[in-house]
């Protein structure tokens, strides 16, 4: 179960107040259970290499232990910390001690999806992780079957067909976009999504009078319908660069003005390796994304971090998903649901220092 906010907690959370997919013999476990614990109100995931469990909810407090990269934590409770960080004050309870939400997912309506596709349409599907993670595995005559990426709840791929698994039963062939392998992963670790879930906001308003303003000294967005803020949320946009990156690319978000010149519901960012290293930075399924500069920066979701108000990117704009999705609803050029990417001279996106 999701707690609800306060509109004072709301406003102090957002910052604008104060501007398993195998048995053990193929590698892993089946995910976590759906139910928490009882009392705990929900569960999270913990998405870094390893975070500090603290006596109270302040950075400042003992350190009382470790947890790593994926563990699922029951969540008893959250509370807003007088001694932050400002940009986000949001802790949550544990059974013993305290967590910051900063390299936390919540992961409450994480569970199977029992309903599998009977049939792929050619152009494929699209569908979304519904587990906490779901390990990804490759077929090839001369390996077998092969584990490689670790996908994760609420990252977006297209389903290109329904094969039989390793373990007999029916696993979705998923498209990976960038390196145009094929995965597989158990087809009850997928939701299909429907083509209502991304139909156009505000189709009704000229295109020429929706605008985003992001702000990079605030670390937040604007979404304008003529001279109207309709939307409004935290972001997090690169990080400074303190020299050349190994891509040549700087990793701070440049200022100025852009448009949105391609959109996609699902990409895979990163290096670019066939690889089943969980800490390699390898970002598959990357979400609702909204491309506007040619170096490859977009405004798209976020499953990795929750330390929105903060830079924390590589020059892209971070979002929550679901603020990403609305962004690529309501921005133009129109996504069709069919359509793996969508090009035009679309919403104006003028990012400010």
């Amino acid at each position: 179960m999701q707690e609800s906010y306060s509109r004072r907690e709301f406003l102090k959370l957002s910052g604008l107040g104060a501007l398993a997919a195998l048995l053990p013999p193929l590698g892993m476990p089946y995910p976590p259970e759906n139910d928490p614990p009882p009392h705990a109100v929900g569960r999270a995931r913990v998405t870094t290499t390893a975070i500090y469990r603290y006596s109270k909810p302040d950075f400042s407090s003992e350190r009382t232990g470790m947890l790593h990269r994926d563990e699922i934590l029951p969540v008893y409770g959250r509370q807003l910390s007088p001694h932050g960080p400002q940009h986000n004050p949001l802790w949550y309870q544990l059974e013993e001690g305290y967590v910051h939400s900063g390299y936390l997912q919540r992961v409450d309506g994480a569970d199977i999806y029992p309903h599998i596709l009977e049939h792929i349409p050619r152009g494929g599907r699209l569908g979304q992780i519904t587990v906490p993670y779901s390990d990804s595995y490759r077929f090839t005559p001369g390996g077998g079957w092969q584990r490689l990426y670790r996908l994760y709840y609420q990252s977006v791929y297209w389903i290109t067909a329904v094969d039989e698994g390793p373990d007999g039963k029916p696993w979705y062939r998923l498209a990976d976009d960038l390196l145009h392998v094929r995965l597989h992963v158990p087809a009850v670790h997928v939701r299909p999504i429907d083509a209502s879930e991304i139909t156009p906001l505000s189709p009704h308003v000229p295109a020429q009078e929706k605008r985003i303003e992001i702000s990079l000294a605030t670390q937040t967005l604007s979404a304008y319908e003529g001279d109207q803020i309709v939307f409004l949320t935290q972001v997090s946009t690169g990080l400074p660069s303190d020299g050349p990156s190994p891509n040549g690319i700087p990793t701070d978000t440049p200022p100025g003005r852009f448009r949105v010149s391609m959109k996609m519901p699902s990409r895979h960012m990163g290096d670019g390796r066939l690889t089943d290293d969980i800490e390699a930075y390898e970002l598959l399924g990357v979400p609702w994304d909204c491309f506007f500069h040619k170096d490859g920066l977009a405004l798209h979701g976020t499953y990795w971090h929750n330390n929105f108000g903060r830079q924390m990117s590589h020059g892209c704009v971070n979002l929550r998903n679901e603020d990403a999705l609305w962004l690529y609803r309501w921005t133009t050029p129109v996504a069709s649901f069919q359509d793996r990417y969508t090009q035009g001279r679309g919403t104006v996106i003028d990012i400010k220092s």
